[in-house]
């Protein structure tokens, strides 16, 4: 076997996930981080079973689990007139049907879980501020240059280096993500500053046409993440200009007045537009290919980016692992057993905001459909999200 290094791009969620996952199997692995340091915009994260199994397989979960919320519920209002059209308890009958938790958890908690186990591990070597600008595949090796001039040579290259990942140029183009015109405004606040705690202990989102509010405890119930997320009218006319603070009131002022209150809980300096791009069945080029949102970014109407991610990188590990002399054979492989599972994820999301975001008698008939389904019932619609892949099983 090559004693040469499996080379990551990208040091987030997925590239981190990888590193261990490859690391776990044997390699030694190098991760290049175009950040100064490895970090991550300190806002929330959801993990379903799928992702939870992962975390345990890697003994990261005594990490985890002290900041972790383990939410009761997750729970559907409708924004204007505040009833419940949807829930589900993640009760016992949730445990025995998955096996595993759903938690919520602050995203630098979670990076930094991931880092400290990189950090440990004597196969696992990081670099930050290595910015991805060339690539050479010579067959024996890839050899990448960074943005400051450094360069670095393994026997195959890993692109997790996110949306607008240089690798995915390198490996299948670089053509422009698809842009959805919604935008996102999030922010943190301590729980003592909120002032409605009925849905303390849960994932909570009020819906209505082209908007949402969802908010779930942080830090061990200490602190409320907020997200509100709103179809823009400029982007939809094509204005220059689109997405400001004035366009999220006015979007929201159909919404009853305890959603319109909580929007005091939002950052306005800032937002994020919400994009992705069609499915693909090849992620590989040569002894390089794509892991993550490199390969399949989704929108976050299912909570599953991350989760994808990190079975990215069991699959991914256990593939070279069984080629370990042949990257190539095992990068087909790898994409072989993902690409239709993340293409369903991705295009289930997009399906998913629409029935979210649905107004007029398309509201009234979401609403009338699943007001008054036991909570259980709808295990058979997410069963196979959660309960994950066979390469996940621990």
């Amino acid at each position: 076997m090559s004693s040469l290094p499996i080379l990551i791009s990208g040091g987030g969620l997925g590239g981190l996930s990888a590193a261990i996952a490859l690391a776990e199997r044997g390699f030694e692995v190098t991760v290049l981080e175009k950040a100064a340091e490895f970090t991550e915009i300190g806002y929330g994260i959801q993990l379903g079973p799928n992702a939870t199994r992962i975390l345990r397989k890697y003994g990261l979960w005594d990490a985890v689990a002290p900041t972790a919320v383990f939410p009761e519920a997750m729970v559907f209002l409708d924004a204007i007139d505040m009833r419940e059209w949807a829930r589900v308890d993640f009760n016992d009958a949730f445990a025995a049907h998955f096996r595993h938790p759903y938690v919520v958890i602050h995203r630098r908690d979670l990076l930094g879980a991931w880092l400290a186990a990189c950090e440990r591990h004597p196969r696992v070597t990081l670099h930050t501020s290595k910015g991805l600008a060339a690539i050479e595949d010579r067959g024996s090796g890839v050899t990448v240059t960074c943005e400051d001039g450094t360069r670095f040579t393994g026997r195959c290259l890993v692109g997790a280096d996110g949306l607008l990942s240089p690798t995915r140029a390198w490996v299948i183009g670089a053509a422009e993500p698809r842009v959805t015109g919604f935008l996102a405004y999030r922010g943190v606040i301590p729980i003592d500053k909120v002032t409605d705690h009925t849905y303390d202990r849960c994932v909570i989102g009020w819906f209505g046409h082209d908007i949402h509010l969802v908010q779930y405890a942080l830090r061990a119930g200490d602190v409320l993440n907020n997200v509100a997320v709103f179809g823009s009218p400029g982007f939809a006319r094509g204005a220059a200009q689109f997405g400001g603070p004035e366009e999220l009131d006015a979007m929201f002022a159909p919404a009853h007045p305890r959603v319109r209150a909580m929007l005091e809980y939002i950052s306005r300096d800032r937002n994020w537009m919400m994009r992705d791009r069609e499915p693909v069945a090849n992620w590989t080029r040569g002894n390089v290919t794509l892991l993550g949102d490199a390969a399949h970014p989704t929108l976050q109407y299912l909570a599953q980016g991350a989760c994808m991610a990190f079975e990215d990188a069991v699959v991914l590990a256990d593939r070279l692992a069984a080629t370990p002399d042949d990257p190539n054979r095992a990068f087909l492989a790898y994409q072989q057993a993902r690409y239709l599972r993340t293409a369903r994820i991705q295009l289930t999301a997009r399906a998913f905001g629409q029935v979210l975001h649905a107004g007029g008698v398309a509201r009234e008939l979401r609403n009338d459909l699943f007001r008054g389904r036991a909570p259980d019932s709808f295990f058979h619609e997410i069963g196979w999200i959660y309960r994950g892949i066979p390469e996940t099983e621990i």
